[in-house]
């Protein structure tokens, strides 16, 4: 049939020919359009020494000066960005859609949090290493209280609901009133200490919608990762986003473990490096030929890397090497740590994230690691005066 060729048209194939193009490009998803339309850079790696150091630019709708983040392998599963809160100011206020947690990397001030409804603005006040959630769909306002920019860390859920939905407006604008997460509460932001097993796999966990200072707080003998590991899980403001707090001693390294994307860690005490390859490279790249392979970030307070990045299941390797013991905060996301995933309900699962291999999990224990890891970690301690603490006995096979 006839047609203007000037226009958009599709040719149906020839017998022993595929439809389509065959080669494309992967097309922006609504929250990729959404963050270029905003006016402000977009970090895209593996990761970042520092997130004071980022190139940032003036914010219309927040107010302020930042930066989206979208490290790799966290792409539609959930968004980052840093904002500078003007010293002596304040940065707009907003609701949406989307939850929202944020941890204060530089500075001290005051959050104000209301409902439609309220006759009272509920505020708390934080300062540098306070992390706190925003509730669902809540009116807030982020003050600063010094003269200096305050710097700020937050980690969205709005890839999961832009992409769905594909309207600003609706996010932005939508005035239901999620009762069930925040009814105004007068001790909503009040820290507490109280720790309980989490549901899903009986670690320490504390129910609370503000933590001071995760810097410096105190937390329990976890062991997972490594002698000595020390974590806590905050369960906030009802929200699905996961996360976790962890602390490995001065002078000691985790294991490597693989599992899929989406986990970030940020770095709030010490400083360090992180080791990422795939797992199909096998337990001991180095050693094999393919430590080109390998990608290595280095980061320290306000730093962040992606664990296991582009299309998860790559083996990641986490190392301090400062006289502070390395303290991360692990970010998954909404729904996206592997054991909170949508599953057969009651399926009997493992934490094969802190089994080794060979019983059935997916850790890398010492005695099977490249002896690269240990010889370059002695190197790093000794350089920096800090003796190491990895007993020889750690690195035993054991007696079958």
């Amino acid at each position: 049939m006839p047609h203007d060729e000037a226009a958009t048209h599709w040719h149906e194939p020839k017998a022993g020919e595929n439809a389509g193009f065959g080669k494309f490009k992967r097309p922006a998803m609504p929250y990729d359009r959404f963050m270029d339309a905003e006016g402000v850079p977009c970090f895209r790696g593996i990761g970042f020494n520092r997130a004071h150091d980022l190139p940032m630019a003036p914010w219309r709708r927040l107010g302020g000066r930042g930066s989206y983040i979208q490290l790799y392998g966290t792409e539609g599963l959930w968004g980052a960005y840093v904002i500078e809160i003007p010293g002596g100011g304040a940065l707009n206020a907003e609701r949406h859609l989307y939850e929202k947690q944020c941890y204060i990397a530089e500075g001290r001030g005051t959050t104000e949090v209301w409902r439609d409804d309220d006759a009272k603005k509920r505020s708390f006040e934080w300062q540098k290493g306070s992390l706190f959630s925003i509730p669902l769909n809540a009116h807030h306002r982020f003050v600063n209280a010094a003269g200096a920019p305050a710097l700020m860390i937050c980690g969205t859920s709005a890839p999961n609901i832009m992409n769905l939905v594909d309207n600003p407006r609706f996010v932005f604008n939508c005035p239901f009133d999620f009762t069930e997460r925040y009814a105004g509460d007068a001790d909503y932001f009040k820290s507490t200490d109280d720790l309980e097993p989490d549901p899903v796999r009986g670690l320490a966990m504390r129910k609370t919608n503000f933590m001071p200072d995760i810097i410096n707080c105190e937390m329990p003998l976890d062991n997972r990762r490594s002698p000595g590991y020390r974590r806590i899980e905050p369960d906030m403001a009802g929200q699905r986003f996961h996360l976790w707090i962890g602390q490995h001693e001065t002078g000691r390294y985790s294991k490597a473990h693989a599992h899929e994307s989406c986990a970030v860690l940020i770095c709030v005490k010490g400083k360090g490096y992180t080791y990422t390859w795939p797992a199909a490279l096998g337990t001991t790249p180095w050693k094999d030929g393919h430590g080109d392979k390998v990608l290595r970030q280095d980061y320290e307070a306000g730093g962040m890397v992606s664990a296991a990045p582009m299309t998860g299941d790559w083996n990641h390797q986490h190392f301090g090497v400062s006289k502070d013991p390395l303290r991360l905060t692990a970010w998954f996301g909404p729904n996206n740590h592997p054991a909170r995933k949508p599953g057969l309900p009651g399926e009997a699962m493992t934490d094969k994230w802190a089994i080794d291999i060979k019983k059935g999990g997916v850790a890398i224990p010492y005695h099977a690691e490249d002896p690269f890891i240990r010889r370059e970690f002695e190197a790093y301690l000794r350089a920096e005066g800090v003796p190491a603490r990895m007993e020889a006995g750690l690195y035993d096979a054991p007696i079958v």
